[in-house]
Order: C-alpha cells, then sequence, then structure tokens
C-alpha cells in the first residue's frame, strides 16, 4: 500500500511485519567503531563465503571512503612496502592498500616482494584484511586496518572498509569471530533493523511537491528550541499513554517543554519551562536514534536496553520545528493545547495506513523514503522529516484515535471538507550518524526498528499572540 507524506505528494512504501526481538546485538566494529583510538576492528574479517553478506556493509561509507570499487581502506600508516603499486588505495588519509591482492600484513607475513603472499594453498576467499594473515594473528603495530574485504587475488568481496588502525594497532576482530559478529546479519536481525531496511539514498525516488495555488498561504514560521543539549528523556507518552511510566517502550528527545514526561496535563505545561524562544512551552517530541556501533547509557533501564533499543542515543545536529503555510489556503490559528501525533509507531505490524516517516540525507531532501533507512554519502548527515497533520475539525483539542479531529491534506494540499487549515509543523531533524547500517530509531519491542515506525508528537502549548504571529508571517509569505 502506497501513502502519501503530509499531502506533499511523497509516496512511501508499505513495512513488511517482522519477528519480535530477541537478544540485544550491538555492531561494535564496524563504520565508526572501526576508526576508534585504539584502532581496534572487532568483528571483521569474513568474506562472502563466511559468513559476510554481500550486502552487509558492503557500501564502504563514511570514515571508509567508498568500498564500491574494491578501494583500500583505512590508514595503517604502511611504510614502504606492501603499498598497491597501482595506487588506488583510498583512506582518510590517502594511504591506500589493497589492490592487487598483495598481502597487506606487515606485521608478520611480510616477505621481500612488495609484501605479496607466498603462502601456497591459502583459500582464495581468506581476508588479508584487519592487520593479520593465517601466520601472524597478533598484533600487527605497522600495517593495520586494511579492510576492505578483499581476497588474495585483490577482488572486492564486499567487506565493510576497515579501521584506521594507525593507533598502537590492536586487531581483535580480524579473521572469524566465531563466524559472526561484524558480517554476520542474523543476531542483528533478531532485534533489528535488518539490513534490507536500509538503501543508498541515491535510490530513493525523487519527490514532487504540490503546486500553490492563488490563495495558498507561503510563509513559515521556525520555533528555535535547540536540540536536547539539555539531555530531557524519557520513554513516557502523555498524549497517546497519559500517566503511564515508560507507555511508549522507547526513549523520546524532547526539545520546548522542560517537565514533559508521562504525567503532563495542559495546566503542567502552561506552567513549566522552555527550550525555545518567544516562550513558546509547546511540547514536540520524537523517538532517539542510536549509534549501534557504542554501547548506550541505558542498556539496563526499561525504554532503553529492557526494551529491546540498544546503543548510544545520537543529538541531533539540527532539530528544525518549522511550521508551514498551505498549498490551496490560508490558515487559521490553531488552538492552544492541540495534541497531535503523525506517523504510527506500530507500523510494522499495523500495516502503512498511518505511516508518515521521511528518511533522506542532508543535500537530498528532493528524495524521501518511508520504510528504508538511508545510507547517505560522506559529509551528508542523515535526516528525519516528520510532517503533521494540518486540517483541524475546528472543534477538538484530541480524539479517541488522537487523528481524526486534525487529518492531513490530499495529494493537492487541500483540506477536506469540514476542516479549516492550521500551520503544519515539520520537525526535520538531522544526525551525524555512523557510516554504514548501524543506526536506528528507537520502537517498540516487536517493531524491530523498522524505519517505517517513525513517529511524533506536539502538544501546542504556544502563547495566543505567538500563534497569532505565526499565522501572520505563514499568511503573509514572511519567513520568521
Amino acid at each position: 500500500m502506497a501513502v502519501t507524506l503530509a499531502g506533499a505528494g511523497l509516496t512511501v512504501v508499505d513495512a513488511v511485519t517482522t519477528p519480535a526481538v530477541a537478544a540485544p546485538c550491538l555492531r561494535i566494529g564496524q563504520a565508526e567503531q572501526n576508526n576508534n583510538q585504539q584502532g581496534q576492528n572487532q568483528g571483521q574479517g569474513n568474506n562472502d563465503q563466511q559468513g559476510l553478506d554481500q550486502s552487509d556493509l558492503g557500501q564502504g561509507q563514511g570514515d571508509q571512503g567508498n568500498n564500491n570499487q574494491g578501494q583500500g581502506q583505512g590508514q595503517g600508516n604502511n611504510d614502504q612496502q606492501g603499498l598497491d603499486q597501482n595506487g588506488q588505495g583510498r583512506g582518510d588519509q590517502g594511504q591506500g592498500q589493497g589492490q592487487g591482492g598483495q598481502d597487506q600484513d606487515l606485521g608478520g607475513g611480510q616477505n621481500g616482494q612488495q609484501g605479496l603472499n607466498q603462502q601456497s594453498g591459502q583459500d582464495e576467499q581468506q581476508l588479508q584484511a584487519f592487520g593479520r594473515n593465517n601466520r601472524n594473528p597478533g598484533d600487527n603495530n605497522r600495517n593495520r586496518g586494511f579492510g576492505n574485504g578483499q581476497d588474495r587475488f585483490g577482488n572486492n568481496r564486499g567487506g565493510f572498509g576497515g579501521g584506521r588502525g594507525n593507533n598502537n594497532g590492536n586487531n581483535n576482530g580480524g579473521g572469524n569471530q566465531g563466524g559472526d559478529q561484524g558480517g554476520d546479519q542474523g543476531a542483528c536481525d533478531d532485534v533489528g533493523p535488518a539490513l534490507s531496511d536500509f538503501a543508498d539514498v541515491r535510490t530513493f525516488q525523487p519527490v514532487q511537491q504540490p503546486r500553490f495555488g492563488r490563495n495558498g498561504s507561503r510563509g513559515t514560521f521556525i520555533s528555535r528550541c535547540g536540540t536536547n543539549q539539555n539531555g530531557h528523556f524519557n520513554s513516557d507518552n502523555h498524549i497517546v499513554a497519559p500517566g503511564v511510566s515508560n507507555g511508549a517502550q522507547h526513549q523520546h528527545d524532547y526539545v520546548g517543554n522542560l517537565t514533559t514526561s508521562g504525567q503532563s496535563t495542559d495546566e503542567s505545561l502552561a506552567a513549566g519551562g522552555t527550550t525555545c524562544a518567544r516562550d513558546d512551552r509547546s511540547a514536540y517530541f520524537w523517538p532517539v536514534l542510536r549509534d549501534r556501533t557504542r554501547q548506550g547509557n541505558d542498556a539496563n533501564a526499561p525504554g532503553g536496553g529492557q526494551d529491546g533499543n540498544i546503543g548510544r542515543i545520537l543529538t541531533p545536529r539540527a532539530a528544525i520545528m518549522e511550521f508551514r503555510g498551505n498549498p490551496q489556503s490560508r490558515v487559521v490559528a490553531a488552538p492552544r493545547f492541540l495534541r497531535m501525533i503523525t506517523g504510527d509507531a506500530k507500523s510494522a505490524v499495523n500495516g502503512g495506513a498511518n505511516a508518515r516517516a521521511g528518511w533522506t540525507c542532508s543535500g537530498f531532501e528532493n528524495r524521501i523514503s518511508g520504510d528504508k533507512y538511508p545510507l547517505c554519502p560522506r559529509g551528508s548527515l542523515v535526516t528525519r522529516v516528520l510532517d503533521f497533520p494540518s486540517c483541524w475539525d475546528g472543534q477538538n483539542l484530541d480524539s479517541a484515535n488522537h487523528r481524526t479531529h486534525v487529518v492531513f491534506p490530499d495529494g493537492n494540499g487541500a483540506c477536506p471538507a469540514g476542516t479549516q487549515a492550521i500551520p503544519q509543523l515539520r520537525m526535520t531533524l538531522r544526525y551525524a550518524a555512523p557510516a554504514g547500517p548501524n543506526f536506528a530509531v528507537d520502537a517498540f519491542p516487536d517493531q524491530k526498528h523498522a524505519p517505517i515506525t517513525d513517529h511524533a508528537d506536539f502538544h501546542n502549548v504556544m502563547p495566543e499572540n505567538l500563534m497569532n504571529f505565526v499565522v501572520d508571517c505563514i499568511n503573509s509569505g514572511r519567513r520568521c
């Protein structure tokens, strides 16, 4: 089933129902973790014949520097020997290693022929990566982090880049590591997300925005609320599960009202402080995004590891709370204490009827997917775009399903009969996520962190004079 993202003509596809969470899985040793200060590679070293799925971490993005062409990764500070004579290897500091089938291990398997591997009978698929070969599985302090997933003939086997490995050089994960960690997707798929939940952002379909009519309102207003630098997290949701501790079973990021919790009411929020300018005391919140290569501080806590949400919480580089107009009409003020949700936190099971996730990368905002995490080019930030409904019934501040009192406009941007356009909230969240499929959004335990489950909540506690200012900015075509 295809759905439209916020009436903007953004087509997304339903996710497939996934089984329940099993044991936690951290992809330690991949992406950014590969270039930690010890240069450790934890759990790589198998090629496609030994448990490393061809699609698993084969993009070689981020700090690994595009491994699609069989290019060498990592630094390793390879002195003179073992360097690729074709000069095609590529790492963050330009010290490539890795074409032409040469054995890059100078720590023990070195010979006098530019590091060529002279071991007879060595399996074609045995990696010569991560600072080791079969004769020297120990420390290699000179050549660390080759990490291309190449065989001895220089063919790229789809392995995900190597560590930088030029700081002290312990190699903790070359070779098998039990045949699973790093390349093996089995344990990770039990907790989710699956590798199939990720795709190169350049494969996302371009989106088309509705055309503005003569009466459309083109202005915008941004409520400047920060990025939750104060660390306001909890696993509550006072809109959907009021009064329930850990009612969301996943952690939420909050900006705006400083007091938001499962116990929040209109009155408590009105009395609370705020991170927003202009005394906007609204509650803005969404599930956190996590770095799966690092251990989280809530690994044993409800809403965290106890509910299958693992990894370190990422603070957004940017969190933009933008209110926009309507392509076909002017907008009216949203009432104070209006409550809204967008997306469906259980859409991996429920289906995509209410799904409104929007995933992209900075610089690629014209390409958005509702059911794939984006693999972004180096220097591009993982970006979530969460549009809220904006056609209010003119009477209710909430409804039983938290949806029918405010609905989305149609594909042309027009509100249904019996509703009126209010400023549409768009949350844009940007993250410096680790390279590769090493991040995930928090979710209910049975949703397996499917990207389609992304969602957000808003409780309007703007002063009336501020809301009137927002409406005036939008209807007059200004950017405020």
